[in-house]
């Protein structure tokens, strides 16, 4: 980021549903971006993949009637408005928590399809991101290695920094008075 000038960068952050990426956004507002900065925002949602059945042979249609659709085109149609709805929903929190923390910076959206790790990095490329901002569940080696780590993934395979915000963990046992 030293060919970049003070305050023109362009930062990515990858939001979702979880409060983790909202926390790593809120994060990045109050840490990361600068006071009447020329820094601009880019907020990214990837809507993941439709879900892959095995019945599926591939065409789309069930295995042991290959006469019938296993969905009909009203339920395929659907699933897309409350994907679609679900990316509306995740960004207007994100835009939201731009304008309450920090109402002077620039905020561009993406919403694309496809599996997060894949499309964070893809995008952080396409973009020109000098950095990414993405949060972090805080999983285990164990529970990573089973369900994956976007967070990870993209530190090893995007080419701009990266910074994974972790949310702090609240002890159960405390009690508020």
């Amino acid at each position: 980021m030293t060919d970049v000038a003070e305050g023109e960068r362009r930062i990515l952050v990858a939001v979702d549903e979880g409060e983790e990426s909202m926390h790593a956004l809120s994060w990045c507002l109050k840490n990361i971006v600068a006071q009447n900065s020329k820094d601009t925002l880019i907020l990214l949602y990837a809507k993941p993949p439709r879900a892959v059945f095995t019945a599926l042979d591939g065409t789309g249609r069930r295995s042991e009637d290959p006469s019938g659709y296993l969905f009909s085109s009203e339920t395929w149609a659907a699933m897309e408005k409350y994907a679609a709805d679900v990316a509306d929903c995740v960004m207007e929190k994100a835009k939201k928590t731009c304008r309450d923390l920090h109402q002077d910076v620039k905020v561009e959206t993406k919403v694309e399809d496809g599996d997060p790790r894949d499309v964070i990095c893809q995008m952080a490329e396409q973009l020109r991101a000098d950095v990414l901002v993405v949060g972090s569940h805080g999983y285990g080696g164990i529970k990573r290695a089973f369900l994956g780590s976007v967070s990870n993934h993209c530190a090893q395979n995007v080419k701009c920094p990266v910074l994974i915000v972790k949310k702090p963990k609240t002890s159960a046992g405390s009690k508020s008075e």
